[in-house]
């Protein structure tokens, strides 16, 4: 087996030719995608043997850009952020997971985020609060941010601590708390089911398309192996951008400015997903 010529943190600036990442997904030993990540300077030699090493070991590779989030992280986090936005518009929480499943999802959004646990998601917002600032760039706030807050207020922050979105009885199964439907819903706010299955879809769809136009990804084929054997995209749809593609790219547009107008700015087909429709470009390598 070839060695790694890999750096650690602290050498990074020293060799940044042989500095690289490797994402893997919990649990390690079941999910089978790999996410490598390249730095800017990266050398191809370092990316050959990291590919390489993570064929070794019998894992599915892709390769992405250093970006926050990188490819996976980022695309998933709007998943689970859309499912908390709607409960937070009053939608009822077993509709936004029943639609999850559904929709082929193999976990809805509440029960993931309960599992990646409130605290965690409320740390990570404010860490990018602080790395914008530094930036000279301002956050703005989703919709989901109120709701993961005042679940904390009630000390409920997910799975391991026995109380989040969910409850999860010592002699029993989870099951969704009766609190949500006390402090979230409203009977007037709820909205057809395929509304609720096509924003879980789309919003990730509409946010690989961002990561490709910022060439955090630069291939077709890692974008849709990625969203199904890393972030659980419904395989029926052959992954992310293949969903689009079969969608069809000028059906894909009309819906999504739809989805903008109803439910946010944040479903706005990308001007270069606009192009492809108008050219009828698919998503392939």
């Amino acid at each position: 087996a070839a060695t790694l010529p890999i750096t650690g943190l602290s050498e990074a600036s020293a060799r940044p030719a042989n500095f690289i990442g490797l994402h893997f997904f919990s649990p390690v030993d079941k999910m089978p995608l790999v996410e490598i990540i390249c730095g800017e300077n990266t050398s191809d030699e370092t990316l050959a043997l990291a590919y390489d090493f993570v064929q070794q070991i019998q894992k599915t590779p892709i390769v992405v850009n250093d970006s926050r989030g990188f490819f996976t992280s980022r695309v998933f986090g709007t998943f689970t952020s859309e499912g908390i936005a709607m409960l937070g518009e009053g939608i009822a929480a077993a509709s936004i997971e029943n639609a999850a499943n559904l929709s082929g999802f193999p976990v809805g959004p509440l029960a993931v985020t309960d599992e990646v646990s409130l605290s965690l998601v409320s740390k990570v917002r404010n860490q990018t609060i602080k790395d914008l600032a530094a930036e000279g760039k301002t956050y703005n706030r989703h919709p989901s941010d109120s709701v993961v807050d005042q679940l904390l207020e009630m000390d409920r922050p997910g799975k391991a601590a026995g109380a989040g979105f969910y409850v999860y009885p010592s002699d029993g199964k989870k099951h969704l708390w009766e609190g949500l439907a006390q402090n979230f819903f409203k009977a007037s706010e709820q909205i057809p089911l395929q509304d609720i299955k096509d924003r879980l879809l789309f919003v990730q769809a509409i946010e690989t398309v961002r990561c490709m136009d910022e060439k955090v990804l630069t291939s077709v084929r890692d974008a849709n192996i990625g969203s199904i054997f890393g972030i659980g995209y419904p395989a029926w749809t052959g992954g992310v951008l293949q969903f689009i593609n079969q969608y069809g790219l000028r059906d894909f547009v009309a819906r999504a400015q739809a989805l903008a107008n109803d439910y946010g700015e944040r479903f706005t087909p990308p001007a270069s997903l606009v192009q492809a429709a108008e050219n009828d470009t698919l998503y392939k390598d």
